[in-house]
């Protein structure tokens, strides 16, 4: 039997829009709402240090509004531990951040960095999150992963979102190796990041994949047909893909 893929969205460039003039419109919590409506099975927000797409108050918001778990995505510093610890999401995703990147530029590095990240995974493991770590389809990044604790990787799949041809169908090779890489040291397998109709297929046709993360491209696609309808059409494509 076929395993039904999870779908998450990515509220952020709701708060992005919003953000660009001000005020309250539009809210990102009234879309996340509305996309669970349309059968998302969860919430992605990133709260990032400098706060160009979700608030703090936002944060606060979502935890009391959602009825699907939330999935806030964060810096490995203290000040996101601690908010993340008082807040207590369902799932953490921890993602590298540079201040100067438009979006998230590629993976965590997991195996340079592991003393530094073990402490995270553990304290936001105790606290009854889902600790994933955002990391590229490398068998030592994956091992490293596993090592320190964390319950799932997230793939990235930025970089396949940007090829086409041969050099595409390379990179879902590879990331169809670092998935079932990962289900083998007992990973929980998510990818996300440059997802669309058109290419989402290959990635969800992976069986090792158990959910994916799709937001920028909902909430562009959203302006033309409404996010419902971008929601349905993504699930369909994914379904179709799996099926």
């Amino acid at each position: 039997m076929t395993t039904r893929i999870r779908l998450g969205v990515n509220i952020d460039h709701v708060a992005t829009i919003r953000n660009a003039r001000g005020g309250d419109h539009p809210d990102p919590v009234a879309a996340a709402e509305l996309a669970v409506v349309a059968g998302a099975d969860g919430i992605t927000a990133h709260l990032r240090e400098d706060r160009r797409h979700i608030r703090d108050d936002d944060l606060v918001r979502l935890m009391a509004a959602l009825t699907v778990p939330l999935n806030l995505e964060m810096a490995a510093t203290e000040e996101m531990l601690a908010i993340a610890l008082a807040h207590g999401p369902a799932a953490v995703c921890i993602v590298p951040e540079k201040r100067a990147e438009r979006t998230t530029e590629g993976g965590l590095d997991v195996l340079g960095n592991q003393p530094g990240l073990r402490p995270f995974v553990e304290r936001l493991a105790a606290r009854g999150a889902r600790v994933s770590l955002f990391i590229e389809p490398d068998k030592g990044q994956i091992e490293a992963a596993a090592a320190i604790g964390a319950a799932v990787v997230e793939l990235h799949t930025g970089r396949y979102a940007h090829l086409t041809g041969d050099a595409a169908a390379a990179e879902v090779a590879r990331l169809a190796t670092g998935a079932a890489l990962a289900a083998a040291r007992g990973l929980e397998v998510h990818a996300g990041h440059g997802l669309t109709f058109a290419n989402v297929g290959a990635v969800a046709a992976i069986p090792e994949v158990a959910e994916l993360n799709i937001g920028h491209f909902l909430i562009g696609e959203a302006v033309f047909t409404g996010l419902a309808d971008a929601i349905h059409a993504m699930r369909a494509a994914i379904d179709a893909a799996r099926g």
